[in-house]
């Protein structure tokens, strides 16, 4: 699931992400590391708003980046906060669009907490080939 990842480096940019994290309403930062198949490494914080709906999760963050620059190929993320959150829903959606067998590393303040999967953390799930056309319908 993980043989072409180093989950530690990942890890490790995820925990530095959250330390970007813009939350001073809530006070839970959360970093995100995105591993590309191209061996880069995009990297997402939460971003609260005083219009709460407005903000952004640190996962969501990561993804939209790496599309922005063009990437579509993505091998496994990994979500730091401080105590081993996991993503939220709409997180795990958006993470099924890109990449619905991707392994998830989830970690906390010291380290790696637990390894899951998209599939995992968001069974029975629906994307773009149960909609009957665009990408996915083929």
């Amino acid at each position: 699931m993980d043989a072409n990842i180093d989950i530690a480096l990942l890890v490790a940019a995820a925990q530095q992400a959250r330390g970007l994290a813009y939350a001073p309403y809530s006070g839970y930062q959360v970093g995100a590391a995105l591993a590309c198949a191209d061996g880069e490494i995009v990297t997402g914080c939460n971003i609260e708003n005083a219009s709460f709906p407005a903000g952004c999760c640190a996962e969501r963050v990561a993804i939209f980046r790496a599309v922005a620059m063009g990437k579509s190929a993505f091998l496994g993320i990994a979500v730091a906060t401080r105590n081993g959150g996991s993503p939220c829903g709409i997180c795990r959606q958006v993470m099924r669009e890109f990449a619905p067998d991707m392994p998830v590393f989830i970690a906390d303040e010291v380290g790696l907490v637990r390894s899951t999967s998209v599939a995992e953390l968001l069974p029975d799930s629906f994307g773009p080939e149960h909609l009957g056309y665009g990408a996915g319908s083929e």
